[in-house]
């Protein structure tokens, strides 16, 4: 898998409309989740997306700080179901906080993991902050990574 960083500018419409396309597969299809996916905010986002032959099957997007929290954040974390055994997801969270710290120069990345993803994210260096809670119906638990640059 290649990983590629860009600005919401820098997409081409073929990969704006792929990572769109990953996104309701796995957000909306696959979790059963009806919800607003484009939410206005992909236009201040880096995006991070892995390709493999051609096709994007891993992917999130990230924000600097105060754009959906305090601190910096990685959301819409995906990696398509038939390429999940192949640590794509992984690498693409690992590029994602690398990303974050080149480009936006943070250390501390919020994020809301599914709860059932926690020991993922924790192998990451996150940490559970505060309660569970329901979001778009699908339990979710606040996390914390503090690194240092």
């Amino acid at each position: 898998m290649k990983i590629f960083i860009k600005n919401f500018d820098e997409l081409t419409l073929d990969e704006l409309h792929d990572l769109l396309q990953l996104r309701s597969q796995i957000f909306i299809i696959e979790q059963d989740c009806v919800y607003q996916d484009i939410d206005g905010k992909d236009r201040q986002a880096l995006h991070v997306f892995g390709k493999k032959d051609g096709k994007i099957v891993a992917y999130t997007r990230c924000f600097q700080a105060g754009v959906y929290f305090e601190e910096a954040s990685i959301g819409r974390v995906a990696v398509l179901e038939d390429h999940r055994n192949m640590r794509f997801g992984h690498d693409i969270i690992e590029r994602s906080i690398e990303a974050i710290e080149e480009y936006y120069h943070a250390t501390a990345i919020k994020l809301s993991a599914q709860t059932y993803l926690v020991d993922f994210y924790k192998s990451h260096g996150f940490t559970i902050i505060g309660e569970e809670f329901l979001e778009d119906g699908i339990p979710h638990v606040g996390m914390l990574r503090v690194g240092a640059l």
